[in-house]
């Protein structure tokens, strides 16, 4: 269905399906259901009150919540109003919260759905701008969001995009430095959305499930985007205790993770049925389909048309694995800077080991050192009061640089082999790119996180977190489960790539203690800035699996 904007095709369903459900609110154990209708009752008030606070169109106002009905309703709020919405990570910690609100020259704040608002309130209340709080989850601020929508009249003349406006500014989860923040406008959106379409081939009113942060693109394009588009309904997760049972119920038409919530998937799988007792299950052609439909059912995923891993690279293993559940997880690849419209495997044409190929109006090429480079409708208009910055994301055609390494196969499909600024040198000179080290002991079961490194030394090491089946062995046994990969793995390597030691770390690495982005990347820097001193220590022991 073809609309000039995601703000009109919301508009279109409030009017033509009002009764349409919307927005599904999982807390205290129950579904709140709003419809379109209702939503835009919702959203056409606050667009009132926002105006009535002074805020002029073309103003920033900044979102930071959790997912939730009101982070939607919020949103749309802001751009009925003719301003520029301004997503924060739920999990943004003060000084960044104050940085982003400063930065972002944000004219008011909603603050929703948070674990812990109490030590990020310092950050909001730093920047004097009206903050709206939301009620519902218990967030009492200056101004509240029923109050003011008690108090307003709904808005009957909503802002009336351009293609070239500025919709949204979202900042970076920040793998290296500070948050940049990346300007998109209204066009860059109905592109992608009309590319994902195109591919994809989703119900009439489709649902889905948003649990990753909204302030990321890919969830935000992925659900509220084409969800209005579509028309579709969106639920949302009330808690990690709750998540399986949330998504059970939702049973989503199309479901986006990264990859540690398919190795978690996996993880819950084997321990109520470990891998002998469902090898053999799935041997048995009686029971073969029974056990994979069981499964997938309790997952929620039986109606899933499409299933895509994304933000970081997922096992091929692991995508293997899943297959033999009839669960195809198909991997696609795009950063903030594109609306995450680069490569897919697209349903039906999945290469394991790849991110797939690129959609139909993309143009691609590798520079001369391998770097991924792109062009289409859904680039950046750059980052926000960052000109050098921007200047140094394109090349001289105008290509954005997207600062991954790659390699195409003569079908078209994009591998991505490692990041232009992951390399490091061993002191022997040789630089090294650890991604495709680190997928292969990925795949042990036993192991959640992998990072190789090697700066200053002769040979890569790898620092490992152990999974929680891992973290349940003895130390002789979680030993001999890490030596096992290594052992696997060295013989396929050139002799400066081989992995000469496993370091077993103490910590989980975490978004909390500033190890893992929002979105539950590596922030490299910050490993290699507590670690790097143990390097010469670690590689000088006998042993080949050191425990930290």
């Amino acid at each position: 269905m073809s609309f000039i904007s995601a703000l009109d095709a919301f508009q279109k369903w409030e009017k033509n399906t009002p009764n349409l459900p919307f927005l599904h609110q999982n807390i205290h154990g129950e579904k709140l259901t709003v419809t379109y209708q209702e939503a835009g009752e919702q959203a056409r008030k606050m667009a009132s009150a926002i105006k009535g606070l002074g805020i002029e169109e073309g103003s920033h106002v900044a979102i930071l919540s959790k997912n939730c009905s009101h982070w939607i309703m919020a949103d749309l709020a802001i751009l009925m109003a003719g301003c520029v919405s301004i997503p924060i990570y739920p999990t943004t910690d003060k000084d960044t919260i104050k940085l982003i609100l400063e930065h972002s020259d944000s004219k008011a704040v909603f603050v929703g759905k948070l674990d812990d608002y109490a030590s990020q309130k310092e950050g909001v209340d730093a920047v004097d701008i009206p903050r709206i709080g939301i009620e519902m989850h218990g967030v009492n601020e200056q101004y509240g969001w029923d109050e003011l929508v008690k108090k307003n009249q709904p808005l009957q003349e909503v802002f009336k995009p351009k293609s070239d406006d500025l919709m949204t500014i979202l900042y970076t989860s920040g793998t290296t430095g500070n948050p940049k923040g990346v300007m998109h406008k209204y066009g860059s959106v109905e592109f992608a959305v009309k590319e994902f379409e195109h591919h994809f081939s989703l119900p009439k009113n489709p649902r889905f499930f948003a649990f990753l942060s909204l302030a990321h693109i890919a969830e935000r394009a992925a659900y509220e985007f084409i969800g209005l588009y579509l028309g579709g309904s969106i639920a949302f997760p009330e808690s990690i205790e709750t998540f399986p049972a949330n998504l059970a119920e939702a049973k989503p038409h199309m479901f986006f993770a990264v990859p540690r919530i398919f190795q978690k998937f996996q993880e819950s799988i084997l321990k109520k049925m470990p891998q002998n007792r469902l090898d053999f299950l799935l041997k048995l052609p009686i029971l073969n389909s029974v056990i994979k439909k069981k499964i997938v059912g309790a997952l929620g995923l039986q109606e899933a048309v499409s299933v895509i891993s994304g933000a970081a690279p997922i096992s091929p293993d692991l995508q293997h694995w899943f297959k033999k559940l009839d669960l195809d997880v198909n991997q696609g690849y795009g950063m903030s800077e594109d609306v995450c419209v680069s490569h897919m495997n697209f349903p039906g044409q999945n290469k394991i080991g790849t991110v797939g190929q690129k959609y139909d109006h993309i143009q691609t090429k590798l520079s001369g050192e391998g770097e991924v480079c792109l062009k289409s409708d859904c680039l950046t208009l750059g980052y926000y009061k960052e000109p050098e910055k921007t200047a140094e994301l394109f090349d001289e055609e105008g290509f954005l640089k997207t600062g991954d390494l790659g390699e195409y196969d003569h079908d078209g499909y994009l591998s991505i082999v490692g990041r232009v600024k992951d390399q490091f040198k061993t002191d022997k000179g040789k630089y090294i790119s650890p991604n495709h080290l680190e997928l292969p002991l990925s795949d042990n079961p036993d192991i959640e996180q992998v990072c190789v490194v090697g700066t200053g030394i002769p040979q890569p090491i790898a620092l490992i977190v152990p999974s929680e089946t891992g973290k349940e062995l003895s130390q002789d046994a979680l030993r001999a489960s890490v030596e096992s990969s290594l052992n696997s793995l060295n013989p396929t390597l050139p002799n400066y790539e081989k992995i000469a030691k496993a370091i077993v770390m103490k910590e989980d690495w975490t978004i909390d203690n500033g190890l893992l982005t929002p979105t539950l990347k590596l922030k490299r820097n910050n490993l290699e800035k507590i670690h790097q001193p143990y390097y010469s220590e670690w590689f000088s022991k006998n042993d080949t699996v050191i425990f930290e």
